[in-house]
Order: C-alpha cells, then sequence, then structure tokens
C-alpha cells in the first residue's frame, strides 16, 4: 500500500514567520518591535502596509536579513513530524517561498539550512504557490486561500490555528500535538497501518544532527543538507 502523504505549509505552522517579519519590519522603520500589533490579518495591514510596503520589507527580510533562515520554530513542530514519520507518514513540504524575484537561490539555501537547523523532518519540499498541484492525501495550512482551493479539490484540510483565518471552518489545530492526532485519525480512516516507533537510543529531532556532525569527517556541517532526503 502506498503512503500515506502529508502536505505540510511551512510558514505559519512550521515557522513562526510573523514573528521574523516583525523583527524585520522594527528594523528597517528603526522603532522597538513592541510597537508592532501582534498579526490578525494575512497581509499585515494593521502595521499600515500597503502591497508595495509589503513586497519592499519582505524583499530586505529575505536578501538582507535572511529571516528564512533565522525565525523561531513553532513550538512542537519537529517533535511531532518525527512522531509522525516514525508511523509511516510521508512529509511533503509545501511552501510558497519564491515570490521574490532574484532572490531565489537565498530562499532556498536559507530555507534547506532552517529545515536542518531545526530538525524538520521531510521526504519531499516543494516550492510552489499552487498547492492543488501537489498530491497529497491530507494538508496542514494556514493560508486562508490555499485552505479554500485544497477544500475545492475535495482534499481533507486541517486549518492550523491563526487570528487570521478565524473565518475558515475547521477542523482546526490549536497546536502541534492536535496536528498529530488529526493526522493519525486520517491514516487510520484511510485504512493506513500505523507503524511501531523507531528503536533509537537518540531523541527523534537529533538524529539528522547526529547523522550530519559525525558522517564524512566534517565534510557535512549541521546545516548542510544530507545526501539522501529518505535520512530525514
Amino acid at each position: 500500500m502506498a503512503d500515506f502523504v502529508l502536505g505540510v505549509d511551512l510558514d505559519g505552522v512550521c515557522a513562526d514567520h510573523a514573528s521574523a517579519f516583525r523583527r524585520v519590519v522594527a528594523g528597517e522603520r528603526g522603532i522597538d518591535e513592541t510597537d508592532l500589533a501582534p498579526q490578525q490579518t494575512w497581509d499585515f495591514t494593521e502595521w499600515g502596509l500597503d502591497r508595495a510596503d509589503f513586497e519592499r520589507l519582505h524583499r530586505a527580510g529575505v536578501l538582507e536579513h535572511h529571516m528564512f533562515r533565522t525565525m523561531p520554530a513553532v513550538p512542537g513542530a519537529a517533535e511531532a513530524l518525527w512522531r509522525l514519520s516514525d508511523a509511516g507518514v510521508w512529509i511533503r513540504l509545501i511552501t510558497h517561498r519564491l515570490y521574490t524575484n532574484w532572490g531565489h537561490a537565498v530562499a532556498v539555501a536559507d530555507t534547506v539550512a532552517w529545515l536542518d537547523e531545526h530538525a524538520i523532518p521531510y521526504r519531499d519540499l516543494c516550492f510552489l504557490g499552487d498547492k492543488p498541484q501537489v498530491e497529497a492525501d491530507a494538508y496542514v495550512d494556514d493560508a486562508p486561500h490555499n485552505v479554500v482551493s485544497l477544500r475545492a479539490t475535495g482534499s481533507p484540510v486541517l486549518v492550523f490555528d491563526q487570528p487570521y483565518n478565524a473565518e475558515l471552518d475547521g477542523p482546526r489545530a490549536a497546536g502541534w500535538a492536535e496536528v498529530e492526532e488529526w493526522v493519525l485519525d486520517r491514516m487510520a480512516a484511510a485504512g493506513r497501518a500505523v507503524q511501531a516507533p523507531m528503536p533509537l537510543p537518540e531523541a527523534a529531532t537529533q538524529r539528522l544532527r547526529a547523522h550530519l556532525t559525525t558522517e564524512a569527517g566534517g565534510a557535512h556541517t549541521a546545516t548542510a543538507a544530507p545526501p539522501d532526503a529518505a535520512d530525514r
């Protein structure tokens, strides 16, 4: 039987994009981060940004501040994803991070480095905006337009709870423990067997770091991509 494929968004689901972008905007404006209200809207209108402001500041965030490499991880994401991976879930990360013209090399390199640094497991990493083009058995996303478009195809989508998606119908998850429970339920409903955890001595989130720091005598660092994505 084929693997159960889970399509997972990055920003707002695994990575704390709002905190990283707040740091960028505050730095560019020369103000304290606390002067910027918590994000409530998808396009940050509460910070007085129009589309041109957003694109300019986001470009600076990606290319000058390297926010795709330095943003915080959402608590519990790596641990839950490792448990799901051990249970037999094929994790397919899907992100629309290539919207900064002439900055694709930085965006991709910083994304991969961030994934390694935070020990996020995955089998596939897809950079694209039209998520219904990616085949998966279920999805976790926070963006209202992505949830709507994916559900329009009949795909099961779990809404990762954020202030800007409050109008969307459930199912919803307030954190990664609820994501994990929902995915395992979807697997069971699809008749997929849940595999037993791998009997490894180290904690799941330390596997990648241990692999990279012991292999090839320094040829790979903790932020380098391993040679085989299946090792993640």
